[in-house]
């Protein structure tokens, strides 16, 4: 229990609705921030030119402290990413605020983005079990600032609701970083927590055309962005993704949850849309509480896929499966089959072409990547079953991956991967959850993405992370190979490596 406050910024408070409610984002889930177009595309924290790789263990044991929680970051190069160029950071290292202390899960949730305007990306970590004097779980969030060195402790700022202190908050459960408007020359970040209607907005005080800022300590600062309009549907908000859905150069947001009321637990989130001068809500969209972001078709525009692993039975069965849906970007935003403000296209198991079949539990949707994984200009399209049956063992998980074309993803050559597959490292065992996150990196910089995926229940919540090359055919499980936190230097017992994977 820390008896001092973390370091509180100054920022904008970002009010999208009186009374929408707010809840835990899903054990596994992240924010999940990506894009192939929009500013918010970077994870390089050294600057040499290759994306790095950002995984968080929550439930680390850090200095006798179990479920402090640590964060890894593996350095891209010509080879791609490996277990030697990486380094591990807690609360207990050098320059980081705070301490390590049971139970504050850094590193739930990570993201990244240049926040400071100095040309190197930094990492944003929660820590939604931070407790502040006796109030549990208000929760919090560090910044690690990106260098030559890559990331470091020194310099570390803590930041924390802006509306004070209240147990449970949970402050810092899913970020998204991006450049939503030309008022600041770095990234502007969002936080989610459960305080009511609150999402918080901190950005840059460095203004466009001005050299990096060296004084960090007040890097972050109040934003001029105007609050959207109140929206019409109140969601208990999850996740968030970022992407330039219309292809005007700034990044869009989407925030993503389920229903609350009369008809809770329906996924919907809302679409608001980014200019030089704003970033202003435009419409909701059926779909969520799983986001992500790419160009799947080719046209200079990010798509949104939006995953429902756990729908409300509606008398479809395959619903209770989980469900993918596809909206393509266009000039007007995420549009849906026929136009703006329409469903998007719906995918399942039982989809033609996808691997498996759609049942009960098995949480298909429950985390998303969208990037192109065979270098022909079409991203694909990652997708997770933790819940994943194989045969009578149960959520062991699954991995899924929809190819991408001019008309969106496509079913034909749709590639589905267990840890029982032929080259997959492991066998399947109950409560592995493979498949709890799934994203699609470039660490190499040839332009072929390859796939992480995670399984945060291996080995009785150690955590495992799976590497699964891309070539010019796409993905594939040959050579795959895996990793620990153990395998990085870090504590591996229980640490539930991988629940976090940052786009």
């Amino acid at each position: 229990m820390r008896t001092h406050r973390i370091v509180a910024l100054t920022a904008a408070t970002f009010l999208l609705t009186a009374g929408a409610g707010l809840a835990t984002a899903p054990t596994a889930h992240a924010g999940v921030p990506g894009s192939t177009r929009a500013d918010d595309c970077n994870c390089d924290f050294n600057g040499d030119g290759y994306d790095d790789v950002l995984v968080g263990a929550p439930g680390a044991t850090v200095g006798g402290r179990r479920g402090a929680g640590l964060v890894t970051v593996q350095y891209g190069s010509s080879r791609g990413i490996g277990t030697t160029r990486a380094a591990v950071l807690h609360q207990n290292t050098a320059g980081v605020p705070g301490g390590a202390e049971i139970g504050d899960a850094f590193g739930q949730a990570v993201a990244t983005g240049d926040l400071d305007g100095d040309g190197y990306d930094d990492a944003i970590v929660g820590v939604p079990g931070e407790d502040i004097g006796t109030r549990a779980d208000t929760g919090g969030a560090l910044i690690l600032w990106g260098s030559p060195r890559g990331l470091v402790g020194s310099q570390s700022q803590g930041l924390e609701s802006l509306l004070g202190a209240t147990a449970g908050a949970r402050f810092g459960f899913a970020f998204a970083a991006a450049r939503f408007t030309a008022e600041t020359a770095g990234d502007q970040l969002i936080a989610l927590d459960r305080h009511g209607a609150e999402r918080h907005l901190f950005a840059s005080a460095a203004q466009p055309g001005a050299t990096a800022r060296q004084d960090r300590g007040t890097a972050l600062n109040r934003s001029s962005l105007k609050t959207a309009t109140a929206v019409p549907r109140d969601l208990a908000t999850k996740s968030l993704t970022t992407g330039d859905y219309d292809g005007n150069g700034f990044a869009d947001l989407v925030i993503s949850g389920v229903t609350t009321g009369a008809e809770p637990g329906h996924g919907w989130s809302w679409y608001l849309s980014g200019h030089a001068e704003s970033l202003d809500f435009a419409r909701e969209l059926r779909g969520g509480p799983v986001v992500a972001s790419g160009d799947i078709n080719r046209d200079g525009r990010d798509d949104l896929v939006t995953g429902e692993p756990h729908s409300p039975d509606d008398g479809g069965e395959s619903m209770t499966g989980g469900m993918v849906g596809v909206y393509l970007g266009g000039p007007a935003g995420p549009a849906g089959t026929e136009g703006p403000g329409t469903p998007p296209r719906w995918w399942t198991q039982n989809s033609p072409g996808v691997p498996g079949s759609s049942e009960r539990g098995d949480g298909w949707g429950s985390d998303l990547s969208v990037a192109d994984t065979d270098g022909d200009g079409y991203a694909e399209v990652a997708i997770g079953a933790p819940g994943e049956d194989n045969g009578t063992i149960a959520d062991s998980g699954m991995v899924t991956v929809l190819r991408g074309t001019r008309a969106g993803p496509t079913g034909t050559g749709a590639q589905g991967w267990t840890q029982d597959s032929p080259s997959v490292p492991g066998a399947v065992e109950r409560g592995d959850r493979f498949g709890a996150q799934v994203r699609l990196t470039d660490p190499n910089r040839d332009g072929r993405f390859g796939l992480l995926a995670s399984a945060p229940g291996e080995n009785t919540d150690d955590g495992h992370v799976w590497v699964f090359s891309a070539g010019t055919g796409g993905l594939t499980a040959a050579g795959s190979w895996t990793y620990t936190a153990g395998s990085l230097g870090g504590p591996a017992v229980d640490a539930r490596f991988g629940a976090a994977i940052d786009e």
